[in-house]
């Protein structure tokens, strides 16, 4: 029979006192991250926080069953989302606090699930624990971004699935459901947490020395199969859907994988020690095969690891959370592409899960008393220090335009950070300090065709259009599947006159990216004026499904409907329309006349009344109203 030894030789803890515990987390974590509680949306949280076509109640199907309509196959990740822009819309308010208080919940989840595995010689060190990860800064990246929900919502899954697989005994198949339904969850939230069953394999070991086939390794067997079909999904949605992923920079071979990997692993460990300075963009190192001193980080790492092997025999903890932090870093350690190594080869928020293995580790070390200092007072004052270090980290995220220039504060040389803030500056016409960003971007990075389309948008605003062609021109022969860039060089082609080559390189933006709805809505008209009526129609259909519910929209398909003979269709459209804006004079005029086209002529002349109303002067309402009047034999 699989059996799980005591926490502890004492009683244990009271609730009570754990409920207090549990209050001082979250009263810590709430105080540490009080800036953020008033940021905003900063970078790809556009792409996580639902989009207008995902809203209605169809968009829950789309999130499940339709691969490659988030960014990332994460479906109860996106459906969270989806029941939080239902609750709270646009606010941001909801979507940071929501963090925060997930991001306190899976630290005393992890003080619950410590208790479970430890035999603690000195009380209260899994609440030292939980306040260490709740407190450090390297955290800050996964909580105060709203994208990384990702990381706080799989997390508590994460360890819940932990905390029940040991208190698991057989035969409580209640229990065991309940530890592999969290899992499911864990894994459809981000698949990260894939690396759990391999994790629980490695805690077995450290805790009786062996791995038994019955009791350790059937039982996960099923999770097993779960983690390898969910990581090739991810895999393969990565490679399939997400830009960039299939960037030169990806071609690496194995002797410069391995070398990311070492370095990878030292710079992670580094960083929990010494937390300073931390960048959303780090440097992207230069990888050489041949450079010996870089060879000296996975020889490192693997001297480190055959050195615990050796020392197992005196303690296998060491190894068993070295085993942990590798191995749950592994699909972030260089062997596998991500989209993000396109500008880094790290990130804080990769290590979120990992660190609580290093985190656990020092905190079960800790003596009762360092000299004539109690645990409680020496502890206390670097934890005070990283819940300042983190309370500061957060006020960076707390607009686009703080977030991305204490980015390059710190690394100048982050050339999407430079293109991202000259986006931004942009969009809020600023237009000349735009132009320098995407410049300097460009100076770093010369074969970057998000630059160079957002360049030439740049000039097309400032009126220098053939300026702003050549660069979309440019853009597009860098990255032929770079939709953004031949959606401008349509709307540029628009002003110079070139329909049919506007109408081409539009088309083409939407086969390469079909949620653009300013795209869609100026493609209806064109083809409309083209000749090309009936293909224009799903067009706007489509526009109206991704989000552009205007009253011109609707007022424009129910009049390409009226000129390709579908009356009835337009009439909805139209009325649809002076739903959303009920003192157009011409969605009226034309609602009448379709009511009239359908021999509805009392109808047809009550609204071009309003349209008279509206518009006194307007003689050929004048003229329809007569008419439909007549015809109804109105007076």
């Amino acid at each position: 029979m699989r059996t799980v030894p005591p926490a502890s030789a004492s009683s244990p803890r009271p609730p009570l006192a754990a409920g207090w515990a549990c209050l001082g987390v979250f009263a810590a974590t709430v105080a540490a991250y009080f800036p953020v509680l008033s940021a905003g949306f900063i970078w790809n949280d556009a792409d996580y926080v639902t989009r207008p076509d995902l809203q209605p109640w169809s968009g829950l199907w789309t999130i499940w069953f339709r691969v490659g309509a988030t960014e990332q196959y994460y479906p109860l990740l996106h459906s969270a989302f989806w029941f939080e822009h239902r609750l709270w819309g646009d606010s941001t308010l909801g979507y940071h606090l929501l963090n925060v208080l997930l991001h306190a919940t899976a630290a005393c989840l992890l003080a619950f699930t410590l208790r479970q595995v430890w035999r603690p010689k000195a009380p209260g060190a899994e609440w030292i624990a939980a306040l260490l990860f709740a407190l450090h800064p390297v955290c800050v990246e996964s909580v105060a971004w709203v994208s990384e929900e990702k990381n706080t919502l799989c997390i508590v899954f994460y360890l819940l699935a932990a905390l029940f697989y040991l208190r698991w005994k057989r035969p409580d198949a209640r229990t065991y459901a309940l530890a592999t339904g969290c899992f499911v969850l864990a894994v459809l939230t981000k698949s990260v947490a894939a690396t759990l069953p391999a994790a629980l394999l490695v805690l077995a070991w450290w805790r009786r020395g062996r791995v038994s086939w019955r009791d350790d390794v059937v039982p996960v067997l099923p999770w097993f199969a779960l983690s390898i079909l969910t990581g090739c999904i991810t895999g393969w949605v990565e490679h399939s859907y997400v830009a960039g992923s299939n960037d030169p920079g990806f071609v690496l071979s194995l002797g410069a994988r391995c070398l990311v990997a070492g370095r990878t692993a030292v710079f992670y460990l580094w960083k929990l020690v010494w937390p300073h300075p931390l960048v959303f963009f780090y440097p992207r190192w230069v990888i050489h095969t041949g450079s010996v001193l870089q060879w000296l980080f996975p020889v490192a790492v693997l001297g480190v690891l055959a050195g615990l092997w050796l020392l197992r025999r005196r303690s296998r903890a060491p190894l068993a959370v070295a085993l942990y932090f590798v191995g749950t870093l592994f699909p972030v350690l260089g062997f596998l592409n991500v989209y993000a190594f396109r500008f880094s080869f790290v990130a804080d928020h990769f290590q979120y899960l990992a660190a609580l293995g290093p985190i656990a580790a020092l905190a079960a070390v800790l003596p009762l008393r360092l000299g004539r200092v109690p645990r409680a007072a020496y502890v206390a004052l670097p934890l005070c220090l990283l819940g300042l270090m983190t309370f500061r980290q957060t006020a960076e995220y707390h607009d686009v335009e703080t977030f991305y220039r204490a980015t390059l504060a710190r690394n100048p040389d982050a050339w999407i950070a430079h293109n991202n803030l000259g986006e931004f500056l942009l969009n809020h016409n600023r237009t000349t300090e735009a132009q320098a960003e995407f410049k300097a971007a460009l100076r770093i990075r010369p074969a970057y065709p998000e630059a160079e389309s957002n360049l030439g948008l740049a000039l097309i605003r400032k009126g220098q259009i053939d300026e702003g062609i050549a660069h979309y021109r440019t853009a597009i022969r860098l990255d032929p599947r770079c939709a953004e860039a031949y959606a401008n060089l349509g709307d540029a082609l628009l002003v110079k006159g070139n329909m049919p080559e506007a109408v081409a390189a539009m088309e083409q933006a939407l086969r390469l990216e079909p949620v653009m709805p300013p795209i869609l809505s100026k493609l209806g008209p064109c083809l409309f004026q083209l000749g090309r009526g009936e293909e224009a129609i799903p067009f706007y259909r489509r526009a109206l499904a991704a989000g552009a519910r205007d009253s011109a929209t609707y007022n424009n398909l129910g009049g390409l409907l009226m000129a390709t003979g579908h009356v009835a269709e337009a009439e909805g459209d139209f009325r649809e329309s002076l739903r959303l804006d009920p003192d157009v004079a011409v969605s009226h005029e034309n609602l009448g006349m379709a009511l009239a086209a359908q021999g509805r002529f009392a109808d047809a002349a009550a609204e071009f009344r309003i349209v008279l109303r509206l518009e006194p002067n307007n003689a050929d309402a004048q003229h329809e109203w007569s008419d439909a009047a007549a015809r109804a034999r109105q007076p």
